[in-house]
């Protein structure tokens, strides 16, 4: 069944976007890994190929495309094991932050620049003391007749070292509500009382810089605030669904790309008998189990972009694909890996990089066990 109607428009898209993997990010792949850091220029080389915020209208020099180019970029991405270049952290999780809730001026300012990859992104939520729960954020912002001031730190940020824009979320320590508390602003790098941190080592996405940030009174111009004082809860919520439903993508297609590799790697491999590990019927009957569960969850998940380019609310099947996709690819690559043993071993493998890669993905964006609380609440249970 037919899902999504990518046009011959998205499939020369597709083909064009794997050429250009191949040649301009494939091959500085381990490079970008031993470094921890995909470098600046390669977000401009990506930016000037078109293949940044494809949905971003052309008044802000975008190509105004529909969520389709995104999920191709996600995909493609995964499936050439380059998931630690995140392009679509920047281009569909944060940057819609800007393009929905800032200002005339703010997104004339800041948007073409996200588009050219001559801006990078990042997303300051968690915090040392805050990870899921928002509610229970530090970091403190003060408004004065001149703008605001913000002090406290943040964790774990992807694009941590590379973003010269960070959208942040902070409290106002005067409202004891939580949920009217929070507000969301983009501070520039460079801004006085904005530091980074180190890079942080991680088991996985080596290439994809993660840092702390820290606020000691920043001071931020009022035009810098997102939406509405006391609405950064609501926009946060808002903006989670395409979040989680980005990550869903990205879990299928990571998913698909294990199986292939897996069952490549069987055909080529002998058992103790001297025979191909396809035909020995407890790895056979492992590869369909893994390649079933996988074309239920690709079906879920495509019925979810369509739904989500349409407009609807889907708060509670974003969050159940979230949790549920991202399981199933963690235990794919554990079983991927228990059929292939030694031979996936090696850490430069692709098996060994996606089970690096992959393993974060059931907690970042809230952990799956959030996930189920949001599902059990709306489901009234």
């Amino acid at each position: 069944m037919n899902i999504l109607n990518y046009s011959e428009d998205h499939m020369a898209f597709r083909q064009g976007f794997k050429q250009y993997i191949e040649t301009h990010v494939s091959p500085h792949g381990p490079t970008w890994e031993a470094n921890g850091i995909v470098p600046p220029d390669a977000w401009k080389r990506m930016g000037e190929a078109g293949y940044l915020c494809t949905w971003v209208p052309e008044q802000y020099h975008g190509k105004g495309l529909d969520f389709l180019y995104s999920v191709i970029v996600m995909e493609e991405l995964v499936k050439a094991g380059q998931s630690g270049f995140m392009a679509s952290l920047h281009s569909d999780i944060i940057v819609p932050y800007i393009a929905s809730y800032g200002s005339d001026a703010i997104k004339e300012k800041y948007l073409p620049g996200c588009v050219s990859g001559e801006i990078i992104t990042a997303v300051a939520m968690t915090e040392p003391n805050a990870g899921s729960d928002l509610t229970a954020m530090a970091a403190t912002v003060v408004e004065d007749d001149n703008g605001y001031i913000l002090n406290g730190s943040k964790t774990f940020i992807s694009n941590g070292i590379n973003c010269n824009l960070a959208v942040i979320a902070a409290r106002d320590p005067k409202i004891d509500d939580p949920y009217a508390a929070l507000s969301l602003f983009v501070v520039a790098d460079g801004t006085p009382g904005f530091t980074k941190g180190n890079k942080l080592a991680k088991m996985g996405l080596r290439s994809q810089d993660t840092a702390e940030l820290f606020f000691s009174d920043c001071r931020i111009p009022k035009e810098n605030l997102l939406g509405q004082k006391g609405n950064g809860f609501m926009m946060l919520m808002e903006k989670l669904q395409q979040e989680r439903l980005v990550c869903a993508v990205s879990a299928v297609a990571g998913a698909e790309a294990v199986v292939e590799h897996t069952i490549d790697q069987a055909r080529s491999m002998k058992n103790a008998m001297g025979k191909p590990l396809t035909k020995a019927q407890d790895v056979t009957f492992a590869l369909v189990e893994m390649t079933t569960r996988i074309k239920m969850a690709r079906t879920f998940v495509d019925m979810l972009v369509a739904d989500h380019m349409d407009g609807k609310n889907m708060v509670i099947e974003t969050s159940m694909a979230k949790y549920h996709t991202t399981d199933t690819l963690k235990e794919i690559t554990y079983r991927a890996m228990d059929l292939l043993g030694e031979f996936g071993l090696d850490d430069t493998s692709f098996l060994a990089r996606s089970m690096r890669d992959g393993r974060i993905m059931t907690i970042f964006a809230g952990t799956n066990e959030i996930m189920k609380e949001i599902c059990a609440k709306f489901m009234g249970l």
